[in-house]
């Protein structure tokens, strides 16, 4: 059974985390959480794992994560879940192409090529844009879809191998709260999907 790391942090409320502990526990996941690791004692994620008797680690700067989660935890996948902080070369080159990301925005196969909407328009990449801002950008350029990417994380930022897309198309009237609302929900679905494919 592969072992998983999530890695969370205080940007969100832990529902890609919950999505898996829900798709493992349903036996539609086939993988075990090892640790939720959070930067902070004020991650939402915390009380989820807590919740479902999860080991947890709360990490600072000087935390040699890459070497814990190998030599400790033994881990097979790393999910990115609201993570926050840069992950370093060392960790990349350690767990290559078993760092789970999700991004929100529409990241291409290629770093030269774009991602078309259902539509055939063209999607934005928000490369380099967090959540919120990277959901108000679809509002503020006028997209005609909004979407997230689930990808293993590379040296080139905000891009790698892509595993999911998800799309949702933008309403007249959607603010960022209502448009991510609808996105989150298929953005749980697509991280679940990713790992049913690599584990």
């Amino acid at each position: 059974m592969k072992r998983l790391a999530i890695l969370i942090s205080d940007t969100g409320s832990g529902t890609n985390l919950q999505a898996i502990i829900d798709a493992i526990k349903s036996g539609n996941l086939k993988a075990e959480i090892s640790v939720v690791v959070s930067d902070t004692a004020k991650a939402k994620g915390l009380l989820r794992a807590s919740t479902n008797r999860l080991p947890t680690l709360i990490i600072d700067k000087k935390t040699d994560l890459t070497k814990i989660l190998k030599e400790k935890y033994l881990i097979d996948y790393i999910c990115l879940a609201g993570w926050k902080k840069i992950i370093p070369d060392i960790m990349i080159a350690t767990f290559e192409n078993r760092i789970l990301n999700i991004h929100p925005g529409l990241i291409p196969d290629r770093i030269d090529s774009v991602v078309k909407n259902p539509d055939g328009t063209k999607a934005l990449w928000n490369r380099g844009k967090l959540t919120d801002v990277a959901v108000g950008n679809f509002i503020g350029k006028k997209a005609t879809y909004a979407g997230s990417t689930v990808h293993f994380l590379s040296r080139e930022f905000d891009f790698g191998p892509v595993q999911e897309r998800c799309f949702e198309k933008i309403k007249p009237n959607d603010t960022v709260e209502s448009l991510y609302a609808r996105l989150k929900n298929k953005e749980n679905k697509i991280y679940v999907e990713s790992l049913k494919k690599i584990v």
